[in-house]
């Protein structure tokens, strides 16, 4: 419920999701950006958002996860509708780039190469025998572009290590980026031809949205039925017109922590800490995020630590990207860590858990300027809340007040209740539940401002 685009990883200023946004700016060329997400992560999204003070052409909510072929086509159409001439560039979320600048050009070339029909990504340059990313084998060099663009002859998928020292040999092969620049009427003319269901269900789904609080919500059923399919296998190792801009820009896909290592300034025996406070001795090539335990590693090589509130991870770094394995695990023993956090983020701001017993349960409850918890009650339990920053307005049944920094108020259970920031600063309280269920999902609802779905409170 909080992925790793949101997520500001070794010292950066911004999150990955806040890098990519600020990336194509209109101040440097380019039109306002267009957002596709999960409409489980919309408010994280417009956070994110208006963090970066970036103007948008719209956050565009996926009701199911389909794949990239279905989400590039919802954009494209998208844009086609007010731009039939629209060229555009698809970026995921969780990319690291250092040349920013190297992008920049390369995105303006590619741009022109869109422009004369075809279906333009990033070749990366290969720095390693990498087995984790598809590779692209360079073709002919393209008409009209001074040898800066090369035809797409073929697509290869993850490779093993024999086969990518091969390719890094070879010298024509190189890291697909997953990031495009494709000309719209093309893009679309192309998914008629390969993909028409995914073409007819995005324009189904884009005819039928509905406009939601600053979100635009794409069709369920609609969208549920566009096949499950990424864009490469769907559009771009079939057409003829996929070309290739190679890149050295310091890209990195940020896969797995070991990527975060990859990109990291180490000391001299290789280690990293990203976050938090940490001792070496007699280690190297270590990566090490603490969000508030010391960490000491002694004699040990190439290891991931990574301790949070609510879990610690002590992984091999080559062995990294395996963490979806415990994930899965976790889902197999209905273990709660995999989806449950003890901060849960929510459209008004944050919660977190203190401290919690067999009937009593302690919170930090942070809400921010102008945000508002729904009109709710619960059953099984009452809550004393003590105001730490800000002012809280309280309203309690009938009655409202405001609760000062110092000052506190109960609510037994069965009250309707209502908490809201009327300040222009963080609201903080300290919330004490006492009775005998202390679940989410005890609470019952009047009305929610945000237009949440039950589960989406969970």
């Amino acid at each position: 419920m909080y992925p790793k685009q949101f997520i500001r990883f070794n010292g950066r200023k911004s999150s990955l999701l806040g890098a990519t946004l600020q990336r194509l700016k209109p101040d440097v060329g380019f039109q306002p950006t267009t957002i596709l997400c999960n409409a489980d992560h919309r408010f994280l999204v417009k956070e994110s958002l208006d963090a970066c003070k970036t103007p948008s052409r719209g956050i565009i909510l996926e009701p199911v996860a389909r794949n990239t072929a279905a989400a590039i086509a919802v954009a494209a159409l998208n844009v086609f509708r007010e731009d039939p001439s629209g060229i555009i560039v698809v970026m995921p979320s969780d990319h690291v780039i250092a040349d920013e600048t190297g992008f920049l050009e390369a995105v303006r070339l590619a741009a022109k190469v869109a422009a004369a029909g075809r279906l333009v990504l990033f070749g990366i340059k290969p720095e390693s025998s990498h087995t984790g990313y598809g590779y692209i084998r360079r073709g002919k060099a393209v008409e009209g572009f001074d040898g800066d663009a090369f035809l797409v002859e073929a697509f290869t998928e993850k490779p093993d290590a024999a086969t990518a020292q091969e390719y890094v040999e070879n010298g024509h092969y190189f890291w697909n980026s997953g990031i495009f620049v494709l000309n719209t009427r093309t893009f679309i003319s192309e998914l008629q031809r390969l993909a028409p269901e995914i073409l007819e269900m995005a324009q189904l789904a884009l005819d039928r949205a509905v406009a939601d609080i600053g979100f635009l919500r794409l069709d369920r059923d609609a969208f549920a039925q566009c096949p499950n399919i990424s864009v490469d296998y769907a559009v771009m190792e079939k057409t003829s017109l996929a070309a290739m801009v190679p890149v050295d820009i310091g890209w990195n896909d940020v896969g797995s922590w070991s990527s975060l290592w990859e990109i990291a300034p180490h000391d001299e025996h290789g280690n990293y800490v990203s976050a938090g406070d940490a001792l070496f001795e007699d280690a190297e090539g270590c990566y090490v995020h603490s969000e508030k335990a010391f960490v000491s590693a002694l004699g040990v090589k190439d290891l991931v630590i990574v301790d949070t509130p609510d879990a610690l991870l002590v992984a091999d770094k080559g062995r990294a990207q395996d963490v979806s394995k415990i994930v899965s695990r976790l889902k197999l023993t209905n273990r709660r860590e995999q989806e449950q956090h003890l901060r849960s983020y929510r459209p008004w701001g944050f919660f977190e858990t203190l401290s919690l017993g067999p009937r009593f349960q302690v919170k930090l409850l942070h809400v921010k300027p102008g945000g508002k918890l729904s009109m709710q009650m619960h059953h099984h339990r009452s809550e004393h809340w003590v105001v730490v920053q800000g002012t809280a307005k309280v309203t309690i049944g009938d009655t409202e007040q405001l609760v000062r920094e110092n000052e506190s108020v109960y609510i037994t259970a069965t009250q309707w209740h209502r908490l809201e920031n009327p300040g222009k600063v963080p609201l903080e309280l300290i919330e004490v539940q006492i009775g005998t269920y202390l679940g989410e999902d005890d609470i019952i609802r009047m009305d929610d401002v945000y237009h949440r779905a039950p589960e989406e409170t969970r």
